[in-house]
């Protein structure tokens, strides 16, 4: 019965990562793309453990806890980039307006 609960679950994650995948792929903003890529990176985890967990390999659990602390420190600077990227840009922007409007 565990074999069988496990195939589920890893089903279940590698489903879960397709549909994230088709998000990254298609999503409307930025933003959308980088929760799909943080998604893909907390199932990656949830993997590493499972696996982990499966075959007797407590180790793999440090593992997976290195890999979670990567990818969040990864989309908070993704994010970051991002929102100081917009604010130059803005930024970039507003000073041509005005060198525009001058004599």
């Amino acid at each position: 019965m565990t074999s069988l609960a496990a195939l589920a679950a890893v089903a279940a994650l590698v489903v879960t990562v397709f549909l994230a995948l088709i998000r990254a792929y298609l999503g409307p903003t930025v933003y959308d793309r980088v929760l799909a890529v943080n998604t893909i990176g907390t199932m990656t985890v949830l993997l590493i453990a499972g696996v982990g967990f499966l075959m007797g390999r407590p180790e793999f659990l440090d593992i997976a806890l290195v890999y979670a602390l990567i990818n969040f420190i990864g989309t908070v600077a993704v994010l970051r980039y991002i929102r100081r990227r917009r604010a130059r840009d803005a930024e970039d922007a507003e000073s041509a307006e005005s060198a525009e409007g001058a004599p």
